[in-house]
């Protein structure tokens, strides 16, 4: 008998030889029951809510299940997926009660980052599709893993930098491809936020709604202080990648993707903690470079001052020997040599980068993408393997700027060359039982 996820592996393709012998009723119950995607959302508290809008607005999705560790935070999303979807969900406290579940056939995870190479290695040994937020994992090494993982097991992996599935953005990379700017041979991207200060972390009593030692999982045990949950947590290593995994994935990836590059030579990284003194152990303030043989990358990122660089708070502007394109999430500009606009395209719209929910119309495509690629085998706008090129640069960001020196990069596989201490920080300690394996 046909289970429902072989089923969907086959609706839109070789129908045919699915329904020999059956007759328009039989198939029409099969298609009403198995055609959905089911979805098990993991970590509630942001940027879920975008995956829940997203599953709403696909083609015959839903949400089945949703998972977190903090009771408040369990509740509170369940409540709204029973809104949106008219079905009060199975709430679950640890995600691998999620995972045995035959009703879900993809997860997404939104969680503390250095949860996530764990939940998506062990959704696809579980059989599940993955949709994980940037970044995907917490070091390179890590991203070594998933990488394998998704080829092992052969479950689609798609990573959570939307603009990979912007129709606009799609088109001017394409016009980029085929010359409109001559050779692309660097890349300045940025981003600006007005960030406040999260103090001097006092410990305290873990509160009764939250599982703290489940929050912590794969990583070794620390007290709980009260400025690390929820969303603080992004700004100690232990846990954290700081913003250039944060927010700088996103516009680095384009650069890549619009000069078609993937392991530099070169990565160095400079910066500090300049406006608060706090807890905050990453830069606020950081420049880190990309060298490759004949091009160059930049990412600029201020977490605390607002200031737009070319009106924007978010972008990617690439600069080629016949011109430039600058492009965020509204739209594109394309210039001549000389700075005058030659072409762009506007989507009207406005965007925050101090927006952690952005319920937008990419993230439903970029959702929708991966439905259709489970259902249909259409390409990922992100597969894993390619989204972790720039994940892994932005990571070993961090370790140049930790050890405040150049880090020689293998442009064959992106591995630290003759700096073991580097090397070093390249993978991280798990707390005992939860080492990670594919």
């Amino acid at each position: 008998m046909t289970s429902r996820r072989d089923f969907l592996k086959h609706v839109g393709f070789g129908t045919a030889s699915l329904i020999v012998g059956w007759d328009a009723k039989s198939y029409a119950r099969i298609l009403g029951a198995n055609d959905r995607v089911q979805f098990g959302i993991i970590g509630l508290h942001g940027r879920a809510y975008a995956h829940m809008e997203a599953v709403k607005a696909a083609t015959n999705a839903t949400v089945t299940h949703v998972c977190d560790v903090d009771r408040l935070e369990l509740d509170k999303f369940a409540a709204a997926a029973r809104t949106t979807f008219g079905r009060q969900p199975q709430k679950e406290k640890d995600f691998r009660r999620l995972l045995e579940s035959p009703d879900v056939d993809v997860i997404t995870i939104a969680t503390p980052e250095h949860w996530h190479a764990h939940m998506a290695i062990m959704g696809l040994q579980a059989g599940k599709h993955v949709f994980v937020e940037k970044p995907p994992t917490h070091n390179p090494h890590e991203g070594e893993l998933l990488v394998q993982a998704q080829k092992k097991y052969g479950k689609y992996v798609q990573m959570g930098n939307q603009q990979r599935s912007s129709p606009h953005t799609i088109e001017i990379m394409k016009k980029i491809h085929a010359g409109v700017i001559g050779k692309p041979y660097f890349g300045k991207a940025w981003y600006r936020n007005t960030r406040k200060a999260i103090g001097v972390g006092k410990q305290i009593p873990v509160p009764a709604h939250l599982d703290w030692d489940l929050w912590q999982g794969p990583a070794p045990r620390r007290p709980y202080k009260d400025n690390i949950h929820p969303y603080n947590w992004h700004w100690f290593w232990h846990w954290g990648t700081g913003e250039t995994l944060n927010n700088g994935t996103h516009e680095v990836d384009l650069c890549l993707w619009a000069m078609q590059l993937a392991w530099p030579k070169t990565v160095t990284a400079a910066g500090g903690r300049y406006h608060f003194k706090d807890d905050w152990e990453f830069y606020d303030t950081l420049v880190t470079n990309y060298e490759y043989d004949d091009a160059m990358i930049t990412w600029e990122g201020l977490s605390c001052q607002g200031k737009p660089y070319e009106g924007r708070g978010r972008g990617a502007l690439i600069h080629g020997t016949e011109g430039s394109v600058l492009v965020d999430r509204t739209g594109y500009q394309v210039f001549n040599l000389d700075g005058a606009k030659t072409d762009e395209y506007s989507t009207e719209t406005k965007t925050s980068t101090a927006d952690l929910r952005s319920m937008d119309v990419m993230t439903d495509l970029h959702m929708q993408n991966l439905i259709d690629a489970i259902r249909k085998d259409e390409p990922l706008h992100s597969p894993i393997h390619e989204g972790n090129v720039a994940v892994t640069i932005l990571q070993l960001s961090n370790i140049a700027w930790k050890l405040n020196r150049a880090l020689h990069i293998d442009p064959a596989n992106g591995h630290v060359l003759g700096d073991p201490d580097a090397a070093g920080l390249c993978r991280r300690e798990y707390e005992k039982g939860w080492e990670l394996t594919v």
